[in-house]
């Protein structure tokens, strides 16, 4: 095996495990030093973002999906608009958790988080399926699905209002059960950096432990455009998918294409205008629209 190869097992080996020992740090040092969550977790994103971006150069798992400049372009405008026109609406929801959640954990914070993660990871994989067979937030939703390729980059390809609900709905799930804004702000950091490396375009393989977390090879699948094996819609914990029944990964199991079922169901991701206005747009909703 040449230098290159064993380099390249090493780093997917130790991927995953390394990008879960940076939540627990970073979580860490913002507890003990009394930083700013808000400002620590919008750091962790863009730090996540650039060291996955490496490891796709490194260890890419399908090199015609690295993105080309124009891609890049498109990429940044839906993150800049997804941040900047979300970021009024996601006050409102840290603002409204902020007076639900308590100040202060009611369990020890070793046992509360693990809670909170799974009551959130439970939170998220409802409203992610409800996106995929609800006709209306599909239209929403389906945004994501549209590029014929999944990498780090076109995480951030969404519409701002399905980012804003499945935002809410997690936070003040987590608010009202009464989950400390410390555990919330754990599971926050767990759920960005697992967002981002479900995504990313490397060849990691988690093996058995694609029964408890979600990864990348499972959201290839989530993205097919065969719907038979396009479940997979936890982003964080792959449990509730083989809770309930949406669980279609196997060892060696690769989607033939990914993308929509329908390629025009939808603008095209440089269409940025047209896809925002896409869900106030009348239309009749075709058998097979909707992926899930």
């Amino acid at each position: 095996m040449s230098s290159s190869s064993t380099s390249g097992a090493v780093l997917a080996r130790v991927a995953h495990p390394l990008l879960l020992l940076s939540v627990v740090a970073v979580f860490a040092a913002t507890v003990r030093y009394g930083w700013e969550p808000g400002r620590v977790t919008f750091l962790f994103q863009l730090a996540t973002l650039g060291a996955l971006v490496v490891l796709e150069g490194l260890i890419p798992y399908e090199p015609a999906w690295r993105p080309d400049r124009r891609e890049w372009r498109w990429y940044a405008v839906y993150y800049a608009l997804t941040a900047v026109g979300g970021s009024v609406g996601s006050a409102l929801v840290v603002f409204a958790a902020g007076l639900l959640a308590r100040p202060d954990s009611v369990l020890p914070l070793w046992a509360e988080i693990p809670l909170a993660l799974l009551l959130g990871s439970l939170a998220g994989y409802g409203v992610h399926r409800l996106g995929h067979t609800n006709p209306w937030l599909w239209r929403l939703h389906g945004v994501h699905h549209v590029p014929e390729k999944v990498n780090v980059g076109n995480n951030g390809v969404n519409h701002i209002g399905d980012i804003l609900l499945s935002q809410a709905i997690v936070q003040l799930t987590l608010a009202l059960v009464g989950f400390s804004d410390t555990a919330v702000f754990g599971v926050g950091l767990f759920v960005v950096a697992q967002g981002y490396f479900i995504h990313a375009n490397v060849a990691v393989r988690l093996g058995p432990l694609n029964h408890v977390f979600a990864s990348p090879e499972q959201h290839r699948l989530h993205h097919s455009t065969d719907l038979a094996e396009a479940g997979h819609y936890g982003a964080d914990l792959s449990i509730w998918d083989r809770a309930f029944g949406s669980f279609t990964w196997q060892p060696g199991r690769e989607p033939a294409a990914v993308g929509l079922a329908d390629p025009d169901s939808f603008p095209g991701t440089g269409a940025i205008v047209a896809t925002l206005v896409h869900p106030l747009r009348r239309r009749s909703v075709r058998a097979g629209e909707t992926p899930g």
